[in-house]
């Protein structure tokens, strides 16, 4: 956690609409990628049948289908993630087939150093971050690994635009689709102690205004920044940061937040999390909620 004295590191952003694309990562694709200190996000365009495959994942990932349907196989099983849903992936071998020319994106934990390490943003993390949290994976799921499909339009609430999930390493908060701009006397500016925030439009444009906190050395000071960014596109967002976004312009917006490890904030807040009966906290977390009940 910071002490207030070493500067925010500041955020970086990937923008597949406007860079050269990863054309060898799986044939017959294109892919960019975007990494924080402890998630990496790789967005793909593909051709019907392309095949999206880790060889030997060393934990779960999550696969997001914003545009075509796709076939997962892992560990022996296979489903068919239909579009518009979220699929939690299990550790080792596994492939992702598109059904359909689209967009698929996946998420994972830093574990997946391969990926890491070909971010467009990768040289923001050619020295370790103090200020975040590393990761300590939370408790095994219920039932053990397995293929975990959520057809997003199931979880939507009225009244709350959240649609969280977890693993035991990632959060992602799936949000629903804004048709409007964001109301500009309605933001929500707000930062994170210890944790990274990465943020994934996948529709409209966004802008992301940031304010870095001021150390003791002037030095160190940097002017506020409003970044506006297309779609799709990717930014993260460092530690004490304080951040909002607003999408802009006709076309409607589409947000996805990724959390590495899990927000234990969101977690302690009955019925945010889709599908805490599946992923638990760890025990001393359950321990102090009881306790506080």
């Amino acid at each position: 956690m910071t002490t207030g004295k070493e500067p925010a590191q500041p955020a970086s952003w990937v923008r597949p609409y406007a860079e050269p694309p990863l054309t060898d990562l799986d044939p017959g694709t294109k892919a960019w990628i975007c990494r924080g200190a402890n998630f990496v996000i790789v967005l793909s365009e593909v051709e019907a049948g392309a095949v999206l495959s880790r060889a030997d994942n060393p934990d779960e990932y999550m696969v997001l289908t914003t545009g075509p349907a796709v076939a997962i196989e892992a560990q022996g099983e296979r489903i068919e993630a239909a579009p518009d849903s979220l699929t939690i992936v299990p550790p080792g071998a596994s492939t992702v087939t598109a059904l359909a020319a689209g967009q698929v994106v996946r998420m994972f934990s830093s574990a997946a150093a391969d990926l890491a390490a070909r971010a467009g943003n990768a040289d923001a993390y050619a020295r370790p971050n103090p200020t975040v949290a590393p990761i300590v994976p939370w408790p095994e799921p219920a039932g053990g690994y397995r293929l975990r499909n959520y057809r997003l339009a199931d979880y939507v609430h009225e009244g709350s635009n959240m649609r969280v999930f977890r693993s035991r390493s990632l959060m992602v908060n799936i949000t629903t689709v804004r048709d409007e701009p964001r109301d500009t006397s309605k933001l929500t500016p707000h930062s994170h102690a210890d944790f990274e925030q990465g943020s994934l439009t996948v529709s409209g444009s966004y802008v992301h205004h940031l304010r870095y906190p001021w150390t003791p050395d002037m030095a160190d000071w940097r002017e506020d920044q409003h970044i506006e960014l297309q779609s799709p596109s990717m930014v993260v967002i460092t530690p004490t940061t304080i951040h909002t976004s607003r999408n802009i312009g006709d076309e409607p917006g589409w947000l996805i937040d990724v959390f590495a490890p899990p927000r234990m904030d969101f977690s302690k807040r009955e019925g945010v999390v889709a599908n805490a009966a599946e992923y638990p906290m760890p025990e001393e977390a359950t321990a102090a909620q009881k306790e506080s009940v």
